[in-house]
């Protein structure tokens, strides 16, 4: 097993832990304005905003068990890989989660089943095409970016329920590789997943006032009942 931060000044209590993540996670992530009217607007925020949930929860969690010891991990080689690997499963989650929000958000404006459906699965293939196979991504990388592919490819578009429902991938994730000790892990899950879905928070507030729907159906050239091809 790769180095952790697992030593005993580390093992927090449940309650102490979770102020720690609410005074990290409260300085981060500004407000922006936010305009997603078409294709391309739509890969960058999905990406752009998937990066920075899986980035702030992965490293929040890192340095709120580590504490004064976090800027000596990065100086052990092994353990920069375990975090670059969780790094880039994480994202590959928040994009899965983000990319089903946006269709379902699309869905809820007014847009048909099956444009939601050709939309979102557009857009998710050209992050994934435009990212590659990242150098530091680990072994695991591919199989996880087809799942991202057949979660999208499989999703049920009718749904137009406004909560958290398409974030499940990525708390789970979270929990699942970072780099922390089983035992850690298992005190902290309950916080770790709620600290993941408190980043998204913002993100939820963003699209739904910045979505542009009828322009980004209309930029993309899908009509309302599905038809048009629209060429990269």
């Amino acid at each position: 097993m790769t180095r952790s931060a697992s030593d005993e000044e580390t093992k927090r209590a449940p309650s102490s832990l979770w102020r720690a993540f609410v005074t990290y996670f409260g300085t981060l992530g500004r407000r922006r304005e936010t305009v997603v009217a078409d294709l391309a607007g739509l890969e960058k925020f999905i990406n752009t905003r998937s990066a920075h949930v899986a980035q702030t929860a992965l490293y929040g969690y890192l340095r709120t068990r580590a504490g004064t010891r976090f800027p000596e991990l990065f100086s052990d080689d092994r353990f920069v890989e375990s975090i670059n690997i969780a790094k880039w499963q994480v994202w590959l989650a928040c994009v899965s989660d983000l990319a089903v929000h946006c269709g379902l958000m699309l869905r809820r404006e007014g847009a048909a089943a099956p444009v939601v459906a050709r939309l979102i699965q557009q857009a998710v293939e050209r992050i994934l095409e435009d990212t590659g196979v990242p150098q530091d991504a680990g072994a695991q990388f591919v199989a996880g970016a087809e799942r991202v592919r057949s979660r999208i490819l499989l999703c049920e578009w009718n749904v137009t329920d406004d909560d958290e429902t398409a974030f499940a991938q990525s708390p789970a994730a979270l929990v699942q590789w970072a780099p922390i000790t089983d035992d850690l892990k298992e005190l902290d899950e309950e916080i770790v997943i709620n600290s993941v879905r408190f980043r998204w928070h913002e993100v939820r507030r963003d699209l739904q006032g910045g979505l542009r729907a009828e322009s980004l159906l209309a930029e993309s050239g899908y009509g309302e009942n599905g038809q048009g091809n629209p060429s990269r």
